[in-house]
């Protein structure tokens, strides 16, 4: 699949599914910024404008609320064109980011993510040997600061996020967490909709995984995939009763 075309000019953006589609129009992520730094030197650090914002706005957020915290580490993206990238079955049309939990010591102090290390459901994790940082401790998932990353990727205006895949024991995690902190229902619904532990892959206990849903703009562009949540913009509707108004869209 290979877009635009000059058979189709106007395709262009996030185009196709995220398992099988393109990118054009890229944007970089950038390697690090306020909040946020990525963990890959790599090709798979782009994504449609969106994505990149609302990652950038979200990630700022979360530090503005909880400054002096170590940043959010950030994985793969997409490529620039799109298209298979190595390590995923998605990830291929620019609208798809993996972040990795927030961590803090067994007692609470908050540490940067030693990398992607399984979580469990008690929310502690050991690091690995082999990793670059905190080798060998034990680390705790930062239940409030990853709270305030998936309110912030919700409530980014424009994101339209349509899945944060998460391992079910940390969904409830978090969702404890909200209800705990007295946040408004429908927001809490809307974050239980979208944190969902994927069933056709890894269970996402050592980072989640962001998606964003077609907008309108995308969809004339050639986006597609996923369910329509009743919170994401809705797509205008053709009536199809107004027989003057069809005919009209069939004339040559």
């Amino acid at each position: 699949m290979g877009v635009p075309s000059p058979l189709a000019p106007g395709v262009k953006g996030s185009v196709g599914r995220p398992s099988y589609g393109v990118l054009t129009e890229p944007v970089s992520l950038p390697k690090r910024g306020p909040g946020f730094v990525r963990i890959h030197d790599n090709d798979v650090h782009f994504g449609s404008a969106r994505l990149v914002a609302t990652i950038q706005r979200a990630a700022a957020e979360v530090a503005q609320e909880r400054p002096g915290s170590p940043p959010l580490v950030i994985g793969d993206l997409s490529k620039a064109t799109g298209g298979k990238a190595e390590g995923h079955s998605s990830h291929r049309s620019g609208r798809d980011a993996d972040l990795l939990y927030f961590a803090t010591t067994p007692d609470g102090v908050p540490v940067e993510s030693p990398g992607f290390v399984r979580y469990g459901p008690d929310g502690l994790a050991e690091v690995p040997r082999s990793a670059k940082r905190l080798a060998g401790h034990i680390v705790r998932l930062d239940v409030g600061r990853t709270w305030l990353l998936v309110k912030a990727l919700i409530q980014t205006p424009g994101a339209e996020v349509q899945w944060i895949f998460a391992a079910k024991p940390i969904e409830g995690l978090l969702i404890e967490e909200a209800r705990a902190r007295g946040e408004d229902p429908h927001l809490v619904w809307q974050a239980e909709t979208v944190l969902q532990q994927p069933t056709d892959s890894e269970a996402h206990d050592d980072h989640m995984h962001l998606r964003l849903a077609c907008n309108t703009d995308d969809a004339v562009a050639g986006c597609e995939g996923g369910p329509r949540w009743p919170f994401l913009s809705p797509f205008p509707k053709l009536d199809m009763s107004d027989e003057e108004e069809l005919a009209a869209l069939l004339e040559p």
